[in-house]
């Protein structure tokens, strides 16, 4: 599923291609309800988390969630065919673009908005977001940081790859109880997620190795995985740690793959 920097890369993407421009909007698939839509000006494209919102006006937002199966296809125009089940297509001035698969696909208004949104924990990737609120939310549970951290309501964004490397980057066992999180712990790594988050947003992918631990610094081979990016323990079962030697382990917990070094956060 991608985390919270894919969808604020793509909310850029659609405001810089369609933003305060008339957008037709149409549903080849037939899943969508495109006509509340159709024609009208695209106000502004943003992110909460890993919800994207493509903002009409107070009665029409259309949200949308990827899943774990959603893709969006960009091009410029001419427009092609619709190939395979495409649940919404937007036309513009200059490109076209196709969403399939997502997890919803819905249209909201104002208030529907704001409900979802009161669900969610702080987005780091927001100016307006709260640390102290997600930190709130951790200090008063008994749950494993690991898990709390990919718990959308504590802290909106963060997936499986951004919660191994924080906890990593700080040397975090990832069973720490949420209420023994130091709140001076809580600040370093809230500030250390904003930085990678907005270091992902730049560039696309996920890096978080420091520089002193490089490929080209220390002798190693590149990382080779379809996700890219440079990382500590995430995806890197059995491997050597980076920082130690230690091999990286792997458990599942709350349903998801979670990798640490039992050395590193002992």
């Amino acid at each position: 599923m991608p985390e919270g920097h894919t969808l604020h890369r793509l909310a850029r993407l659609h405001q810089k291609r369609y933003g305060k421009r008339r957008v037709l909007v149409t549903s080849p698939q037939g899943r969508f309800p495109a006509a509340a839509v159709d024609g009208r000006t695209l106000a502004r494209a943003e992110a909460y988390g890993k919800h994207l919102f493509h903002v009409y006006g107070p009665d029409a937002i259309v949200h949308v969630h990827l899943g774990l199966y959603g893709t969006f296809t960009e091009s410029a125009l001419p427009t092609a065919l619709p190939v395979g089940q495409v649940r919404m297509r937007m036309v513009g001035e200059t490109h076209w673009t196709d969403l399939r698969g997502p997890t919803r696909c819905e249209v909201l208004n104002r208030a529907d908005q704001a409900e979802l949104l009161s669900r969610l924990g702080p987005d780091p990737l927001r100016r307006d977001a709260d640390p102290a609120v997600a930190y709130a939310r951790i200090i008063r549970s008994r749950l494993p940081v690991a898990a709390l951290l990919m718990d959308q309501k504590v802290l909106a964004g963060v997936g499986n790859v951004y919660r191994a490397e924080l906890l990593f980057r700080h040397n975090v066992n990832p069973q720490l109880p949420g209420r023994s999180v130091a709140e001076a712990l809580w600040t370093r790594m809230w500030t250390d997620l904003v930085a990678l988050m907005k270091d992902g947003v730049r560039k696309g992918r996920i890096d978080t190795v420091r520089d002193e631990h490089l490929p080209h610094v220390t002798g190693r081979a590149p990382r080779v995985d379809r996700h890219g990016g440079e990382v500590y323990v995430y995806r890197r079962t059995d491997q050597p740690c980076l920082v130690c030697g230690t091999p990286v382990r792997k458990a599942e917990l709350a349903a998801r793959n979670l990798y640490w070094c039992p050395t590193c956060q002992a």
